[in-house]
């Protein structure tokens, strides 16, 4: 009878700079993703190359991963400086590099070519996958992993998983939510000049909106239609995991450290007990066991809401209308109010300096800062002038909780097992990984020293136990109950000082193991899942594999009349690009958005639906609506943007007009 295997689960921690990477791995991060100092989709999030080879140094040490965001659309004239950029990132020995633009394969494909190794491709969640036809497809090209677009149910994911299982599937559990499938929004490039697709997106969504009906009549006045709340799934990692998902990936390299902190040490911990109930099923990527120094809380960092999104299928409430701005955690409500202080129902307790938050009667949000708290009774820098009793009081600063990730919140070992014996000149000491399931079964190291074997004087366990247990600012910890002493080796003399020298060597050899091999995968991973070198790179046969496809629409997820349509749906920004898709059988008629505007355009594609969050979607269960369609989107300068409900692929496009 065939054993299940075990699959591997990655916790994908983000990093807006190497402190915050750093502090990821020490949180219980599995891999890590950083944007570089160009081509990254956080253009505010750069970093040099010389902090990433830093963090894959520390990094790797955990086995630990290491990602980096080269996914904007590249330019012509920036052809060459993505290679060098590449190059350079596969010298600091970066794990993977996750990409939107096609022209990318072609750039790797040079890498690997010049340096005879690469970092793997993984498609980022900007290539906007939704089908297993996508998954299929890209891992053709050689992605050994595909970023799942964040609208996709539970059961869209199983379905992909069960077609493609030899493709690794990434999904978002945490944080916030573009209301576009991401990689096809154009309204902040349209609005702004600032394109989401090379990582300056001006927030369109988070924007205030009129909507109107097809007579002018207005039926939503001022509010922030289009502006989501952020994700949670904590409580359904179990699920994905289940449903093929093997990274679960918090959004956020714009965040601050102590979010990092407090979001990767709330997954980490329901990964752990996932992989304790079912060490039969899953184990974690990478080594370590971390200890605490706090309970994570991921109300009392930024949010606005939480939703499970449509992973369990079109669910209402999951957006903000109100504010697009975070409410963190609802403390109780207004109890009684006074000229210059007020009290609060519940069971919170509060800090000097807390930040309070409500919306006033025209929901509008309002914060303030509290200067004193007596007792129960807080008193604000400023009463705010529209707090009324009852009203609904959240905290988005919470003073005690922020001191206390300021400190030490976190310490990160691999726990190890050491056999301490003689050899025929002297004595030696054996390292090895213990617990951490078959990626440990090969990691471990010897050290020896020659001495004379000297009967002593005294017995020596506990001194044996006790230095080589010092294993200091090492990535290891060592019980002294994990140290085991062949017989008769107890009874002879060794200075302290040699068996420090034989723990630290030990520890030394052991440790360039683990990077040894987090750093061979990172070789062995430039080939695809299924061990095929990318289609790009194979020559003549490359070229007709690509053109046996010539029928099929590369995006799998949208009528091809659409893409026929707008063409700058494919985000042709290069010719190599260009000349990736025309080997695929299409003729790509329009350059990218970004290289060439249109006038009249489709400027995003939502599964978040206005008519059914209005409670108007008859297909679901609404009333029927009163208002003459098309809907109109209007924003506070003006301009408008008509939408349309594609009720049979449950999607709401948004039109420039």
């Amino acid at each position: 009878m065939l054993m299940k295997e075990q699959r591997t689960l990655e916790l994908l921690a983000p990093a807006r700079d190497l402190a915050c990477a750093m502090a990821a791995v020490d949180h219980g991060a599995d891999a890590i993703y950083i944007g570089a100092s160009d081509f990254g989709a956080r253009v505010a999030a750069g970093n040099s190359v010389d902090d990433i080879r830093q963090l894959c140094d520390y990094a790797h040490r955990y086995g630990v991963r290491v990602y980096v965001t080269v996914n904007t659309l590249i330019y012509e004239d920036e052809i060459d400086k993505a290679y060098q950029l590449m190059k350079q990132l596969a010298e600091a020995k970066v794990d993977a590099l996750l990409v939107q633009d096609m022209a990318a394969i072609e750039l790797i494909a040079r890498v690997r070519k010049e340096l005879g190794y690469a970092p793997a491709l993984h498609a980022s969640t900007q290539c906007d996958t939704r089908s297993a036809e996508k998954v299929r497809w890209l891992q053709r090209q050689g992605f050994g992993r595909a970023v799942l677009a964040r609208e996709l149910s539970l059961d869209e994911i199983k379905a992909i998983h069960k077609a493609v299982p030899t493709v690794e599937l990434e999904g978002f559990v945490h944080g916030a939510l573009c209301v576009s499938y991401s990689g096809v929004c154009y309204a902040s490039q349209y609005c702004f000049g600032r394109s989401a697709n090379r990582g300056a997106c001006a927030q369109f969504c988070r924007m205030k909106f009129d909507l109107l009906d097809a007579d002018g009549c207005t039926i939503e006045h001022d509010r922030h239609l289009l502006s989501l709340k952020d994700m949670n799934r904590l409580d359904h990692l179990e699920e994905l995991a289940d449903a093929g998902i093997c990274s679960f990936k918090i959004e956020g390299r714009l965040k601050t450290a102590d979010y990092v902190k407090n979001v990767v040490s709330a997954y980490s911990r329901k990964l752990d007990d996932l992989v304790r109930r079912r060490p039969d099923d899953y184990r974690r990527t990478s080594l370590g066991k971390v200890s605490y120094g706090f309970t994570p809380d991921l109300k009392k960092t930024f949010n606005r809401g939480f939703t499970t999104y449509f992973l369990n299928g079109r669910q209402p409430d999951i957006a903000s209308f109100d504010t697009p701005k975070a409410l963190g955690e609802m403390v109780g409500h207004v109890k009684e109010l006074r000229r210059d202080s007020f009290t609060v129902a519940g069971i919170a307790t509060f800090a000097n300096g807390d930040g309070l938050c409500f919306l006033n009667d025209e929901h509008e949000l309002e914060g303030f800062r509290v200067n004193r708290v007596e007792g129960g009774r807080l008193f604000p820098f400023k009463m705010p002038a529209h707090l009324r009793k009852g009203m609904t009081l959240y905290r988005n600063q919470d003073v005690a909780f922020e001191k206390l990730l300021n400190g030490k919140t976190a310490d990160r070992r691999i726990p190890v097992a050491m056999a301490y014996g003689l050899t025929q000149d002297g004595f030696r000491v054996r390292i090895s990984v213990v617990g951490e399931g078959a990626e440990a079964k090969n990691l471990q190291a010897e050290a020896s020293v020659a001495f004379d074997h000297q009967a002593a004087k005294r017995p020596q366990t506990d001194n044996i136990r006790q230095q080589l247990a010092k294993l200091g600012t090492t990535a290891f910890h060592c019980e002294p109950a994990d140290i085991t002493i062949e017989q008769g080796a107890d009874g002879l003399f060794i200075p302290s000082s040699l068996l420090s020298e034989l723990r630290r060597e030990a520890a030394e050899s052991l440790q360039k193991k683990i990077i040894e091999a987090t750093e061979q995968k990172q070789v062995l991973s430039t080939k695809n899942a299924v061990g095929q070198e990318p289609a790009e790179t194979k020559g003549e046969e490359g070229d007709r594999k690509g053109t046996e496809q010539a029928e099929c629409n590369v995006n799998f997820e949208q009528p091809q009349d659409l893409y026929d349509t707008y063409s700058y749906l494919y985000n042709v920004a290069n010719h190599l690009s260009r000349q990736f898709y025309e080997r695929q059988g299409i003729k790509v008629k329009a350059p990218a958005f970004e290289v060439k505007e249109p006038g009249k355009a489709l400027v995003m594609q939502c599964r978040h639906c206005l008519r059914y969050a209005l409670g108007h979607c008859v297909k679901r269960g609404g009333t029927a609506p009163r208002w003459r369609e098309p809907l109109t989107l209007r924003l506070g300068d003006g301009r408008l943007f008509r939408l349309e409900f594609k009720c049979d692929l449950c999607q709401m496009n948004i039109y420039a007009e």
